[in-house]
């Protein structure tokens, strides 16, 4: 078995670092910040110029055909700079359901993702419930569905052409549903999120759509858990980028503060900390990368998936507080670099499921008895 990325992955991810990296450094990071811009439109132009945004699009619509393996190279570059551009809204909520559920016509959106001129965004959370069992409800009608709900946490939500909203469509069965942004009945109204990344709370009051806006036709149930666990994965891929870059930061930082005439990192509990921190990121990638290759062989992995989103939360918690600790004061410090690292990790731990629900869900699937061996 080859265990290495192939000479196409490589080169992927060495793009996507390279233009992240040269655009987002730290001073460029605070600037940002400062403009109040939603998201870098030259950086998401400059990936979608360079074939990035079309990676795990199909070649009938302008991309390279790749798969999740390879989106989740570029997510991990966007977690190493804390790019601010909207990749897993578009790529992986939007464009991966669409292209795998969606109509001709709707297909025929991803060429435009492809070119850098059109955003999308997946509206898969809700206050006080869990993304795979929505309270948002669809009605079937004559002319088609009736939806009302509301949803909360939505990825560059009032930036997005079109916007997929979960759904329950009774006799428990769960739908995925392709909303126009400015479609009557839907309100949009700004958030303020843990990481500064834009999001908007969704509130639809009998919004109408055709027959045809559900995804799916005859597996229309299987979209929404199929769409979950992609974005569970890209998730855990994202904070191996974020987590990675921020344990590099604090083994830099305690090698060259010194207290006591010796360097911070010649502490055997600073070591120790920080060699614990290592072990966690390292257990992140395994498990991710378990199922991310098991979701692009086709094989069932709901437990392993479950498992890289328990970790994405679980080392995302341990490893972002241990460098804020080794920082001292400077970890708290909010215009600190390190300090960005620490939100990022926070969001990527809480969404789409915490350490506490994702843990019980495995727990169902192991009690079950539905987890195939490893081995």
């Amino acid at each position: 078995m080859e265990f290495r990325y192939s000479v196409e992955q490589e080169a992927l991810r060495e793009l996507a670092g390279r233009l992240c990296g040269e655009r987002f450094n730290d001073d460029f990071r605070k600037r940002f910040r400062g403009s109040r811009c939603a998201y870098d439109v030259t950086l998401w132009q400059s990936l979608a110029h360079a074939g990035v945004l079309g990676a795990a699009i199909a070649p009938a619509h302008g991309g390279s055909g790749l798969g999740l393996s390879e989106l989740g190279l570029v997510l991990e570059a966007q977690g190493r700079t804390l790019a601010a551009v909207p990749l897993l809204a578009t790529l992986v909520l939007g464009a991966l359901p669409l292209q795998h559920f969606g109509t001709p016509a709707q297909r025929a959106l991803l060429e435009q993702v492809g070119r850098g001129s059109l955003l999308l965004s997946g509206a898969l959370e809700e206050e006080g419930g869990v993304p795979w069992a929505p309270q948002t409800r669809a009605v079937a009608s004559r002319e088609g569905w009736e939806i009302t709900g509301r949803k909360s946490c939505v990825p560059y939500g009032a930036e997005a052409a079109y916007l997929l909203v979960s759904a329950h469509t009774g006799d428990a069965e769960t739908g995925l549903f392709l909303l126009p942004a400015g479609v009557a009945g839907l309100q949009l109204q700004a958030q303020h999120s843990t990481s500064a990344e834009p999001q908007v709370q969704l509130d639809l009051h009998g919004v109408r759509l055709g027959p045809e806006a559900r995804l799916g036709a005859t597996e229309a149930a299987r979209v929404l858990p199929w769409t979950l666990e992609r974005a569970q994965v890209a998730l855990a891929a994202l904070q191996l980028g974020i987590l990675g870059a921020a344990l590099a930061r604090a083994a830099s930082y305690v090698s060259e503060r010194r207290q006591f005439g010796r360097p911070l990192g010649s502490f055997q509990a600073v070591q120790q900390r920080l060699a614990d921190c290592f072990i966690d990121l390292e257990a992140l990638r395994s498990s991710y990368l378990r199922a991310v290759w098991a979701l692009d062989a086709g094989v069932a992995c709901r437990a392993e998936v479950l498992a890289a989103k328990w970790w994405s939360a679980q080392a995302g918690h341990r490893v972002s507080h241990a460098v804020q600790h080794v920082h001292g004061g400077l970890g708290a410090d909010l215009e600190y670099p390190v300090h960005a690292y620490f939100l990022a990790a926070k969001q990527v731990e809480l969404c789409l499921g915490g350490a506490a629900p994702t843990l019980a869900a495995l727990g169902a699937e192991l009690a079950l008895g539905q987890v195939a061996p490893f081995t």
